[in-house]
């Protein structure tokens, strides 16, 4: 503890701007340390939170993520202090006492709780539900503890204490004509019919065949046929104790907070008429200690999210918006004894993550914005919603305090750090240097903001960073970096992007990025003006910030470069095929024919609520092929290395195996890559072996091309 101290003094609060002059480098990937859930305690003294690190695995030749919790003194006086130091640990939740943490660990592949008395001693395991268990939450009488789990649903129909002894659901059954109640019979495939059947059923529970009759039959890395309901249970706090349900029902449950007498508030999918994959709807309700149901607050096509109850449990904050379509959801308020009054409080941002003031004066929330994430305070009295942090920096947790906030910010200087400042965001406090060891000694672009008008008159905003080593009067290669989404938002608080940016820039590249026409943070507007237009407009806004960075008079124009994942790997595509001024170009995990991605992606809606209609359809069909790169292959002639992930359910990758064939007919210079196992997320979450190999391999197919330009 000494040696912390004194690591903690010699490297001071805060740490000033980088001035190193090391690169980053690619494996500065496996560096970066970030912060996930946290808690603050409840004498508001100290706060709780999850940082996952990346470390070596030298068995696999890999690298393992790590989620531990560390504690922090609020005042910011001592060293955070690390709570659990062998295995993963996540989703800490205070005691009402404060004297002990519950948290989720996976034991033998499933999540389970724990408690760690804070006076001392190794974490007890609460949990060894046979569901898993996890978001821990203490009843307010500090006795017991609320935790959900998902149930598929063959699980779910044979536990009658969570169906109430109706094995069959209340919906229609999706499975045309195929009749319930199949008798129990040996299977035999030259019996009967049903002994057939159960042969059939035997085949699929033997993984042999895969029936599929849902809606929704992917999910992020399989093909899913089976549904899962999420529910609640009760548990006291003893390792021999039984978990007892607070939910029942073929319903999904989510959202839950304990009101003052031990009651619950929740968010449900109560509809008993229609299939879950068939509707998005929900409602908001109260579940008393004895199980009753009471409907809150219940409106047709309509979903509720982010329900937050206020410290008296007399109000709740909660977001509404229509369950289909480009929307972006109202902050609403209501009361717990008259829920049908609500308030709404306009801002016409995406907003997350509410919080209630002590006094209950003031919702507090964060929401992208520019380019950037503030808090914003909601005055429940005068309407005013005020931003409180500035600059372009970003906010992923929030907790707020009787006088303070306490927060986790992403900004140039790092990727993720928390923070505490007073209630009105003043007086900012860094409480970590999770990320200063490494930092320190590097030298980084910083990203200078930009703006101009096209030709809808919307302000597009866009950050030009110079190469990290930068000399008055010589040209580099220019690296334009495209979002996905295409509702997503990029600035300098995006921690997602924060390495990558920072690796090209340390390699010679400039970069530049923008939020075209359809990006999030900017309105409902500017998100629904690129609907039936995901090529023509984005791409002129994008190039339209290649253009002016350009004039800056730096770039080489001879080495242009282009790069976008997911939508933004459909837009990179379409660039390239009525565009050929880049010397190389990289698509990662795109969407490249639209009518295919409605049946190949579990991003499906996408189609409907851009396009106006479906496939089948006159005159979204005419649509979809306009808006196309496919359409459009034989234009390409830019060099291209493509990417996908053998597992990526969210675009699909028959997607992909399309354009680089028809690229490959055409005899075009193309790459294909394949990541084994990885989903959508490869870049974000995924294998960091595969993460470094796929920033690699795009520097190197981008050197081979713009070294050709130099010889």
């Amino acid at each position: 503890m000494r040696l912390l101290h004194l690591i903690w003094l010699l490297i001071g609060l805060p740490v000033l701007a980088q001035n190193g002059k090391e690169p980053v480098r690619v494996t500065d990937l496996t560096q970066i340390r970030s912060i996930g859930p946290l808690a603050v305690s409840p004498d508001g003294n100290r706060v709780v939170y999850s940082v996952t690190s990346i470390e070596p695995d030298k068995k696999e030749d890999e690298y393992q993520y790590l989620n531990q919790l560390w504690l922090a003194e609020l005042s910011g006086k001592t060293p955070p202090l690390l709570l659990t130091s062998k295995e993963n640990a996540n989703q800490p939740a205070w005691s009402p006492d404060g004297k002990q943490i519950a948290f989720v660990r996976t034991i033998d592949g499933k999540p389970q709780i724990f408690l760690l008395p804070l006076s001392g001693g190794e974490p007890i395991q609460l949990t060894s539900f046979r569901y898993g268990a996890t978001n821990p939450q203490f009843h307010p009488n500090g006795k017991q503890l609320l935790f959900s789990c998902s149930v598929n649903l063959k699980d779910l129909q044979k536990d009658s204490l969570l169906n109430g002894g109706r094995p069959t659901p209340p919906w229609p059954s999706e499975r045309p004509n195929f009749p319930d109640g199949i008798p129990s019979v040996k299977a035999d495939p030259n019996g009967d019919l049903n002994q057939i059947r159960a042969y059939l059923e035997k085949n699929a529970n033997d993984q042999k065949a895969t029936i599929i009759h849902r809606l929704n039959f992917q999910d992020e890395a399989n093909i899913n046929p089976t549904l899962s309901f999420n529910h609640y249970f009760l548990t006291d706090l003893s390792p021999d104790a039984k978990p007892q349900p607070v939910t029942h029902g073929y319903f999904r449950f989510n959202n839950a907070s304990f009101l003052p007498n031990g009651d619950i508030i929740l968010i449900a999918q109560l509809d008993s008429t229609t299939h879950p994959d068939r509707t998005r709807g929900n409602q908001i309700g109260r579940i008393n200690t004895e199980g009753k149901w009471t409907p809150l607050l219940q409106e047709p096509q309509i979903q509720y999210s982010n329900l937050r109850l206020s410290p008296s449990g007399k109000s709740m904050a909660f977001l509404r918006a229509p369950e289909e379509g480009l929307q972006i959801a109202e902050l609403c308020m209501a009361t717990v004894d008259n829920p049908t009054a609500i308030k709404t409080y306009v801002i016409d941002r995406n907003k997350s993550n509410l919080r209630w003031s002590t006094d209950e004066k003031f919702i507090f929330f964060t929401a992208q914005s520019n380019g950037a994430a503030p808090i914003y305070r909601t005055d429940l009295n005068t309407n005013k919603i005020l931003p409180l942090t500035k600059g372009e920096t970003g906010i992923s947790q929030l907790e707020v305090l009787a006088k303070q906030l306490v927060y986790v910010q992403t900004d140039i200087e790092s990727p993720f750090e928390l923070y505490r400042s007073e209630i009105n965001g003043e007086k900012a406090q860094r409480l970590t240097e999770l990320n200063n060891n490494w930092l320190v000694n590097k030298k980084i672009s910083r990203p200078e903001k930009h703006i101009f008008y096209n030709e809808l008159n919307q302000p597009i905003e866009y950050w030009v960073m110079k190469p990290t080593f930068y000399e008055e009067g010589k040209k580099y290669p220019l690296l334009l970096e495209i979002h996905g989404g295409p509702s997503s938002m990029w600035g300098p608080g995006e921690a997602s992007m924060w390495h990558e940016y920072q690796y090209f820039c340390s390699q010679g590249y400039g970069v530049v990025y923008s939020n075209p026409r359809g990006s999030g943070g900017y309105g409902l507007e500017f998100l629904k003006s690129n609907r039936n237009d995901w090529g023509t407009g984005p791409t002129r806004d994008v190039l339209t910030a290649l253009d002016r960075t350009i004039k800056e008079g730096w770039a080489d124009t001879t080495k242009l470069l282009v790069t976008g994942g997911s939508y933004a790997g459909y837009l990179v595509a379409w660039i390239l095929s009525h565009d050929n001024r880049f010397a190389a170009a990289c698509s990662q995990r795109g969407v490249y024919d639209l009518a295919t991605f409605f049946g190949e992606g579990n991003a499906w809606r996408l189609i409907p609520n851009y396009f106006d209609g479906y496939p089948w359809q006159e005159p979204t069909r005419s649509v979809l092929q306009r808006e196309s790169p496919i359409t459009y292959v034989e234009n390409i002639t830019t060099p291209y290395i493509i990417f996908h992930g053998d597992n990526d359910r969210r675009t699909g990758f028959v997607q992909s195996e399309m354009l680089y064939r028809s690229l490959k007919v055409l005899g075009r210079p193309v790459e294909y890559v394949r990541h084994p196992n990885a989903t959508h997320e490869i870049t974000r979450s995924g294998a960091n072996r595969q993460r470094i190999d796929q920033l690699l391999r795009t520097y190197e197919f981008f050197e081979r091309w713009i070294q050709t330009k130099t010889k």
